[in-house]
């Protein structure tokens, strides 16, 4: 959270308390009320300076606790926004370096989705500005790590949160983006019932505080942003369509990605953004997310440390639409070249706009034990599994994509089984985390 500015916790000037009094008084009594008055102002000015004192407290307190709500960014060094120097970085960054090229503002860009979007987009010409808090949710070193990999490639990232009205309006003044690429949010299923605050503040406040930006921008951008597979909620038909009910969210983090919906779809009625929402389903791959349970699962077997695999009812195995990496990227960025024109202009709609949603899935669910079993034969250890039967976690038993909307109007075609691409994240694991005599890098 930002921190308050001073005139935000204090009243500028507080207001001064006028006694009325009759017009004729005995001496005495005048007495009596000139030092009743003068007790009762003091009692008020007392009352008054408690609950200033009470208010600033509790913001403090909130300000200064906010590590449970949400997330803080980590600082690295002191960020300027705005100057020659920076506008310099950022038009270098947003150069378009091929016919009818795009230029593109990834949120999230330190992220495990986003660094790799803006780095294909990078490659194939258009221009690509980044921005991304460097929150602490999980390790920081390997956000930064991401960035390194994006600025030798003439990929810039800015150092500030979607929420920063005054950093995204800069950005917007120094580059006409023609596209928005959305993939900032407080990521995790299980985690929104430790810290619900941080999903609230970035997955629905820090969206509005985009769409804002990008609703007054003129011209306007065109919008795609992740929704997730998790909007389908206790949803039992399979697979999972576009048309299906999404109205039973099973965890706060996939009640905000539904809102999330229905607030672009909002922005595209009324003000003509052209939106388009991608729904993931479980993305795994180099450089991902350590909180995923392939992740995890990965470090604790080669550490030999025990792993958790959750069942279902019924002994049940949970099983998951596991889609690489390298496939979502190219339904994103399918998703930004077909994504057609908004019609609005400084927030005034001109015309219909397209709004979207489409599943980007591997159409092939895997249940865990297999996926345990893969990394097992990639790492050549056994797992010390402890078997556990699901909690009201906000977990769902499976998901499924039906992808043919995808296929017919993005050309998505996933090509990358569960087998070809746990080996290729088990390789990459062992070249980032692993040093030259097969000892483990502490992270």
């Amino acid at each position: 959270m930002p921190p308050l500015e001073e005139e935000q916790l204090f009243p500028s000037t507080p207001g001064k308390i006028k006694i009325e009094r009759p017009a004729h008084h005995h001496p005495m009594n005048r007495g009596i009320h000139r030092c009743f008055a003068s007790t009762f102002t003091m009692f008020l000015w007392a009352l008054l300076l408690i609950a200033l004192t009470a208010s600033y407290l509790s913001i403090q307190s909130f300000v200064d606790s906010g590590g449970r709500y949400i997330h803080r960014p980590v600082p690295r060094h002191h960020v300027i926004i705005g100057g020659p120097h920076w506008e310099k970085q950022i038009r270098s960054s947003a150069q378009i370096h091929r016919p009818h090229g795009l230029s593109v503002l990834v949120t999230g860009a330190a992220g495990f989705v986003g660094s790799h979007v803006a780095l294909a987009l990078k490659k194939r010409g258009d221009g690509v500005v980044g921005v991304d808090n460097f929150n602490d949710y999980y390790d920081v070193s390997l956000k930064n790590a991401r960035r390194a990999l994006l600025e030798t490639n003439n990929v810039f990232i800015v150092e500030g949160d979607i929420n920063n009205v005054r950093v995204l309006a800069k950005l917007f003044d120094v580059v006409a983006f023609t596209h928005v690429l959305h993939l900032a949010a407080q990521a995790g299923v299980r985690y929104a019932m430790e810290n619900p605050h941080s999903y609230v503040h970035s997955n629905i406040a820090g969206l509005v505080t985009l769409l804002e930006q990008c609703k007054s921008a003129d011209p306007q951008p065109a919008v795609v942003w992740a929704s997730s597979s998790s909007v389908y909620g206790l949803n039992e038909k399979a697979p999972f369509s576009e048309s299906d009910r999404t109205d039973r969210p099973a965890s706060l983090y996939a009640a905000t990605k539904k809102a999330g919906e229905a607030i672009t779809h909002t922005y595209n009625h009324i003000y003509g953004l052209s939106v388009t929402g991608l729904r993931f389903f479980t993305v795994y791959g180099p450089w991902g997310r350590p909180d995923m349970a392939y992740f995890s699962f990965t470090k604790n077997i080669r550490n030999g440390k025990p792993i958790t695999i959750y069942r279902g009812k019924n002994r049940v195995d949970l099983a998951r639409d596991f889609t690489y990496i390298d496939d979502i990227v190219k339904g994103c960025v399918a998703a930004l070249d077909t994504s057609g024109k908004s019609t609005g202009s400084g927030g005034k709609k001109r015309g219909a706009a397209p709004y979207r949603i489409y599943n980007l899935g591997n159409t092939a669910p895997v249940t865990v034990p297999t996926m345990v079993s893969l990394l097992e034969k990639y790492l050549k250890k056994k797992a010390k599994k402890r078997v556990v039967t699901m909690l009201g976690n906000g977990d769902v038993p499976f998901t499924h994509a039906n992808i043919s909307l995808a296929r017919r109007e993005l050309g998505y075609k996933p090509e990358t089984d569960l087998a070809t691409g746990l080996k290729k994240f088990v390789d990459w694991y062992e070249s980032y985390y692993v040093d030259d005599h097969g000892m483990p890098v502490n992270y």
